[in-house]
């Protein structure tokens, strides 16, 4: 069994920087970590691979410095990691993302299962664990919370909006991963043996990417405009003795809308 688990590398929060011509994140200057819901999806992995024997490789595109990443997919249990890597793939939207990472998956086949997190935490469309299943032509699933193996077929419990639903599929397929359960830490052993891991890196070229169809080029999506927020607002601080504090706050709430009553 072979389950391939698509790993982002996401700015750490208060890192991002943009870039003032493409409105894009510079991921190569900003701090990095494992895009959070990821982990849920390795996590599921590690899970299927204890109970019916699996290899798993860990699948990740990003600029070079987002590598050591992967090392820590290694110390939670992945066996290959694999780095798609390529400057014509900066600035890609989702419909370039998941044309690239179907590239890499066809690079890497046969597969069983691959497996995303839900979303990433620097776009939240949810969109490309699906889009990626177009590519490919393979079924998609989404929201997926668990998964059995019975005589040959697969069977997924899935969120599917306030309710819970099991779907029966054949792989291969592309799922994507619920954020719920428990999250284990890594292995002290495979986090030392880690630094003797070396990733397989890929490029557009050994990928046979159509170039119109990365990065920029191949983004119908794009920012147009990137600002920081800013707050304005005015405060007044109440004193006095408690009743004349608490009479003056019911009258100011009750001038701003935010308190019905007389």
């Amino acid at each position: 069994m072979h389950l391939i688990v698509c790993l982002k590398p996401v700015p750490k929060p208060g890192t991002v920087k943009v870039d003032p011509k493409t409105h894009t994140l510079k991921r190569e200057s900003a701090d990095l970590i494992l895009n959070p819901p990821d982990r849920y999806a390795l996590e599921l992995a590690l899970g299927l691979k204890e109970k019916y024997g699996a290899k798993i490789t860990a699948l990740m595109m990003g600029p070079p410095n987002a590598a050591p990443l992967l090392k820590e997919a290694y110390a939670l249990g992945a066996d290959q990691l694999v780095l798609l890597s390529d400057r014509i793939f900066a600035g890609s939207d989702t419909l370039a993302t998941s044309y690239i990472l179907a590239q890499g998956l066809q690079k890497l086949s046969p597969f069983d299962l691959v497996l995303m997190g839900k979303a990433s935490i620097d776009g939240e469309t949810a969109q490309v664990g699906p889009e990626t299943a177009a590519w490919l032509g393979l079924p998609s699933l989404t929201q997926v919370k668990s998964l059995v193996l019975e005589q040959g077929r697969w069977v997924a419990r899935r969120v599917f909006e306030r309710i819970e639903e099991e779907v029966e599929f054949r792989a291969p397929a592309v799922l994507t991963v619920e954020p719920e359960g428990e999250l284990w830490p890594p292995s002290l052993k495979r986090w030392l043996a880690s630094r003797e891991i070396k990733e397989k890196v890929f490029s557009a070229e050994d990928l046979g990417c159509n170039p119109e169809l990365c990065g920029l080029s191949g983004s119908p999506t794009q920012v147009l405009e990137v600002f920081s927020p800013t707050y304005e607002g005015e405060r007044e601080v109440l004193s006095g003795p408690p009743e004349e504090v608490v009479d003056r706050l019911v009258s100011l709430l009750q001038e701003r809308g935010l308190l019905k009553g007389g």
